[in-house]
């Protein structure tokens, strides 16, 4: 791969923490009453899942000097190949402009050499990577988009900084990528483990559902994301991820979202869609070949999701997901 490095490395971080101490007021008289507290102090347990995807931290592995990454991937031919895909915790697909999907790659447990091709962010991403307290990985974004994140205090990082390049191979504005190896030992943030990101439990858990072992998603007239489920996992049938290089999606959820107008267009006269990743909706989680139904709720954009059925909660089996919000209006899910 040849590839021109940038020299300046600035990086843009959005989010500032401000930790405010007082203390004042008299001194209590002493308390005899109070019992004397003999309970000795511990250091807090290491966490035992990783937050992205529920599976199992082993040798201690969960001590991150690094926060979540979310990296913004351009799903059009003109990407192709893909690369990184296959080192994700997770992946959210969303609807963008022209009816095409994008990608929004979320890094932790690993930290993979160069990703890409790496694109702008959208206001629609505001609801996908707040739960995660992530920094987004990013050409850039549109000035409504641009002031948007910033009043949500989301951090991110661009060209400029260190570990972008351009891929000469490669014509722009597909051929911008980030060794994020490189982007994480420039990071300025101290890491701060989130919540888990979706409600983690185990496939003995979910209900029998119903047989499913193809999906299709549709976004738009456009654009369908298929996927099989071969081998024990689900395969994107038409994927422009590199050779050996796909999202191993042990689950796929798929929520049906509300989409409205992001307030402005496109270079090229297109309007531009927003998620409203917040409120609730249908669920349709697909694992082992089958599918069950339910509901997914998010009381605000920050918050992260919760899934139920009629009979109770609804967990998603730990391991590698891939959420699709597909549009209420305009979209579809069909399986078979």
């Amino acid at each position: 791969m040849r590839r021109t490095r940038t020299a300046l490395a600035t990086l843009t971080t959005l989010s500032v923490c401000l930790m405010l101490g007082a203390c004042g007021g008299d001194k209590k008289e002493d308390d005899s009453s109070a019992p004397a507290s003999d309970a000795p102090t511990s250091e807090a347990a290491e966490p035992q899942t990783w937050p992205l995807t529920g599976l199992p931290v082993k040798d201690g592995e969960a001590a991150k000097d690094h926060p979540v990454y979310v990296l913004k991937m351009d799903n059009t031919a003109n990407s192709a190949p893909q690369q990184g895909l296959g080192s994700a915790d997770l992946v959210v697909e969303e609807l963008v402009e022209g009816g095409a999907t994008r990608l929004a790659a979320f890094y932790y447990s690993k930290i993979p050499g160069d990703v890409g091709p790496v694109r702008s962010m959208r206001a629609s991403d505001i609801g996908i990577v707040t739960p995660a307290d992530a920094t987004v990985v990013t050409s850039g974004a549109a000035a409504p988009t641009i002031a948007r994140l910033k009043k949500a205090d989301i951090s991110w990082v661009t060209e400029g900084s260190e570990g972008f390049f351009r891929e000469d191979s490669r014509s722009a504005p597909y051929n911008l990528f980030a060794n994020l190896q490189d982007v994480a030992k420039a990071a300025k943030e101290k890491a701060v483990r989130p919540e888990d990101y979706l409600p983690f439990g185990s496939a003995d858990d979910l209900p029998k559902g119903q047989k499913a072992t193809s999906i299709t998603a549709a976004f738009s007239a456009g654009h369908t994301t298929e996927w099989t489920y071969r081998d024990g996992t689900y395969v994107n049938d038409n994927s422009f991820a590199a050779e050996g290089d796909q999202f191993p999606a042990d689950t796929i959820l798929v929520l049906r979202v509300k989409v409205g107008d992001a307030g402005y267009v496109d270079p090229a006269g297109n309007p531009v869609p927003e998620t409203k990743f917040e409120g609730s909706g249908e669920a349709m989680l697909f694992h082992g070949g089958r599918l069950v139904r339910g509901t997914w709720t998010k009381d605000a954009l920050e918050s992260t999701i919760t899934l139920s059925t009629k009979e109770g909660d609804l967990t998603v089996p730990a391991g590698h997901t891939w959420i699709e919000l597909v549009p209420q209006d305009g979209g579809d899910v069909t399986f078979k």
